[in-house]
């Protein structure tokens, strides 16, 4: 053998070590990445919930307060329907 089959029999088998070893490492980065992104898809998924949750809890607080400002504002009223009462009897 000459040193060109040599060197061509050295270059073939390292190319075919670099793709031996690349393909797969390729196929791992790829499902990592995969994986990865399911799990950060899921992360947004139940963070999507629980806003939707808290969105309904700060509704339901903005509709209780409104109730309670109206009970308020009617006992208020009565309030100052009793205060007039007693000036005039008093």
């Amino acid at each position: 053998m000459n040193t060109a089959h040599l060197a061509a029999l050295t270059s073939g088998a390292t190319a075919g070590i670099w793709i031996g070893l690349g393909i797969p490492a390729f196929v791992c980065a790829a499902v990592a990445v995969i994986v990865w992104s399911y799990f950060r898809l899921q992360s947004h998924r139940a963070d999507a919930v629980a806003m939707a949750d808290y969105r309904k809890l700060a509704e339901q607080a903005v509709a209780n307060q409104q109730e309670l400002r109206t009970e308020l504002a009617k006992l208020t009223d009565k309030v100052a329907a009793v205060e007039k009462l007693m000036r005039d009897v008093g």
